[in-house]
């Protein structure tokens, strides 16, 4: 009997587990915070698919979003090194965004989800509507 909780994971025993630097964790749990949202996610497909493109462009190419979000999401992917904003001297100002090296190795990681998704989306549904199912009758 090693007297941990038996809840508690096993590797979190294991050196690896007690060996992360505190500073990565809350890295990590910052980067999947601001990463792991809806618009955010969208965005990077768009620009994966569609390469250098004008703000307006993108407006169209992630439906639903408003221009402030759209605004907000692009500023915060700017300073997390996701994408890279080119301003051009023009009149009208000609503002273009594309992925960098850092936001296409977030696209390629998240792709595993989006393939996950569309392999198991019937399972999902299915499981959705036999909990629907069984809450109804309670």
């Amino acid at each position: 009997m090693t007297g941990k909780n038996e809840t508690q994971s096993a590797s979190e025993d294991s050196p690896e587990w007690s060996e992360i630097d505190p500073q990565v964790s809350e890295l990590v749990n910052d980067i999947i915070g601001k990463v792991a949202d809806k618009w955010t996610l969208l965005i990077l497909e768009a620009l994966d698919e569609n390469g250098v493109t004008r703000f307006k462009q993108l407006g169209r190419f992630v439906p639903g979003i408003s221009q402030k979000m759209l605004t907000q999401t692009l500023r915060q992917m700017e300073c997390d090194g996701l994408v890279q904003r080119t301003i051009y001297a023009e009149v009208p100002p000609r503002v273009e965004y594309e992925l960098t090296p850092l936001g296409e190795s977030l696209g390629e990681a998240f792709c595993g989800v989006w393939k996950w998704a569309e392999q198991h989306h019937a399972e999902i549904e299915a499981a959705r509507q036999r909990f629907a199912a069984g809450r109804g009758r309670a």
